[in-house]
Parts: structure tokens; sequence; C-alpha cells
């Protein structure tokens, strides 16, 4: 089967589902695909997104609650979160279906675990349609998997044992993990210092957690600046953290504030230590080529994440507090940075669409 128009399901929870569909998309376009990609969220109803991301959230800031629930009810496909799931795709499910008619894809592409299920209820009714998951987790969850998926793209064996968790008659191919095109040629250290003002013998640390800013950044970033170093510290859309971190840069001027930017590769570019959260980044940071310490910021999924990120090496974990930061920071910067070859964009793009050729799906 030849692929010639692909429909990416995506979600709004920060900015991660969007990056990998624009990355998939990208790379597709060569191969004669055109891609389009919809927000599973609005499929839900104002009301159903609103509710999401508040409870999302809300569950994120209590570890022992969200834990609780991703790890009785998500991986274990408990009761609650089997209904969870019917619930989401009983309601987005004819929204779904009326973007499928308008756009006339013959290949799904789900990017977020919500979507996965609406794509393999729709296969059972159109068997023409190829249906394909993308997870960049380390783990995956009962919501991911699904009968109906013809093929499953994961970043890693562990991943790919995951998904045979659920579906042991998967098809199941590993690819390398994407990043943004702007990582792969991010700007000469010397040069991202310069536009930055940062001196070039400085130790400099980038720090970020997430779209959304999670975690004491702003305590962390005023004892990395206590410490002598730079530090390029983005807050992302969470206005209230950007705001102290503005305060923290008046009392020391080694820290300087960003908001949600898109100069992110020429921070890390920058830098030579990245303190972030598990998730894009740390696939952002390891093609540019610079140390991760790991905030255990993220409970659930987030935690397999970082304990994953942590087996792949040249990376530390650390605690949310400045005290833990600053200690790992010190063992980071101790290590002397080897600037390994960088993978291309184009070469990312050649092992995806290998990928779906072997799985049956780019012809």
């Amino acid at each position: 089967m030849t692929a010639h128009r692909a429909l990416f399901l995506s979600g709004k929870f920060g900015a991660g589902h969007d990056t990998l569909a624009e990355a998939c998309a990208v790379a597709l376009e060569p191969h004669g695909v055109e891609s389009r990609i919809v927000d599973c969220m609005p499929m839900l109803g104002s009301g159903g997104a609103a509710i999401g991301n508040w409870v999302f959230k809300r569950l994120l800031s209590v570890d022992a609650v969200y834990d609780g629930f991703h790890f009785s009810q998500l991986r274990a496909n408990g009761a609650a979160g089997r209904f969870a799931d019917r619930a989401a795709v009983k309601v987005m499910f004819p929204k779904f279906v009326a973007e499928v008619d308008r756009y006339a894809p013959d290949l799904i592409v789900s990017v977020f675990s919500t979507g996965a299920a609406a794509a393999a209820q729709l296969k059972g009714e159109r068997p023409a349609l190829k249906t394909v998951v993308f997870m960049t987790d380390s783990f995956a969850y009962g919501m991911w998997a699904h009968d109906g998926t013809d093929l499953f793209l994961v970043t890693s064996q562990l991943a790919a044992a995951s998904v045979l968790r659920y579906c042991p008659d998967a098809c199941v191919r590993v690819v390398d993990a994407p990043v943004r095109p702007a990582f792969y040629d991010p700007p000469a250290q010397q040069d991202a210092r310069a536009a930055l003002s940062v001196p070039d013998d400085a130790g400099c640390v980038l720090l970020m957690s997430g779209a959304w800013g999670i975690g004491p950044l702003d305590a962390v970033a005023r004892a990395l600046a206590a410490e002598g170093w730079w530090v390029l510290a983005v807050g992302g859309t969470n206005e209230r953290l950007v705001t102290r971190l503005r305060e923290v840069a008046r009392a020391h001027p080694t820290v300087v504030p960003f908001g949600y930017t898109d100069r992110v590769h020429e921070l890390m570019a920058a830098s030579d230590v990245v303190v972030t959260s598990s998730g894009d980044t740390c696939r952002e940071a390891r093609v540019v080529g610079r140390h991760l310490v790991l905030l255990d910021v993220v409970p659930g999924h987030g935690r397999e994440n970082l304990m994953h990120e942590l087996e792949l090496g040249d990376a530390w974990a650390c605690l949310p507090t400045p005290l833990s930061v600053v200690g790992n920071v010190r063992l980071a910067l101790a290590v002397p940075r080897v600037d390994a070859p960088r993978p291309t964009a184009e070469e990312w793009g050649a092992g995806l669409w290998a990928a779906l050729r072997d799985g049956g799906i780019g012809g």
C-alpha cells in the first residue's frame, strides 16, 4: 500500500505531541505524502478539553495521586483507565470521522493516546485504512495499545516490549527519536554565547521543564547563579514562573529569563549542561551534544522516561531541590563533553520511511 495522505492525531498537552507530528510530516513530504495534523482535544468538546487539561495539571501537582492512577489504571489497564478511554472515544468519534471524511487520508498516525483508540475503532469499520501509533514514551500503557493498529513505532526495545505486553501479535518497529530540524544544525557554542552575552569561559546551564514550566525553577536558578554559573532559564507558558524568573534575574545578572521560546536550540548550543524534566528536550539535548541533569518532577510516565534516559547514559537524576540540582550539575560539568558526529534530519526521515515500509505502510 502506498500512502498519499496522512492524518496525524495530536493533543495539546504541552508541546511534545505536536513536535513529533511535525517532524514526521516533514520527513514524509519527500516521499510524496501530504500530511495534516489535528488536535484531538477540541474533538472532546470545549468542556471536555478544558476539564482534561485541568485534571491532568492537577494530577501532576500531586505526585502520589498521579503515580497511583498511572500504575494502577493506565499501565495495569484498570477499570477506571478503560472507562476514561471509552468515554473519550465515544465523545470524539463523530468529529473524528467527519475529519477523516473531509480529508480522505489513507494513513492515520496517532501520536496521542486518545487518538490511538479512535483510529483503531475506525479501522474496524474501514479496513482499507492504515493505522499507525508513534509513541516516544519509554513504556506503553493501555490507552496506547489497541488491536486495530497496523504498526507501532517506538524509540527503544523497552518500549517495544511494553506494547507487546498488551498486544502480543502487534507489528512493532524501533526508530530513532525525532527532533525538530533546528537541533540538527545548531550554532557553534561561541556564536550562541555571543548572541546571548554569555562569556566564552563561563559555566553555562540551560534550565527548563517542559512547555508548562513544572517545578521550582526560580529557586533552582537562584542557587545555580549563586555558584557562579550563567543560567538560561525558560519558564515556558507558565506566566507566574516567568515573572519569578525575571525577579531572580534582577538580583542575579547571570540569570537570563525566557518565556515560551523558539530559541531553545540556540540556548542548548550556548550551554554546557541542560537541566530539564524527562521528555522531548532530552532527545534534543542529545542531538546537540549536551550533558543532561534530569529533574524528577513528572510522575507516572515521566519517571519511566527518566529512568530510560539514565540507562542511555550521559545523564544524572536529581530531586527538584536547589541542593540536589547544584550537586548534580557540578558532577556533569566535571565530565568532558565529547562532540560526537551529529545525525541529520534527512537521516532520521530515511529511517522513519524505512520503518513504515518494513511495517507494510510505505509502499
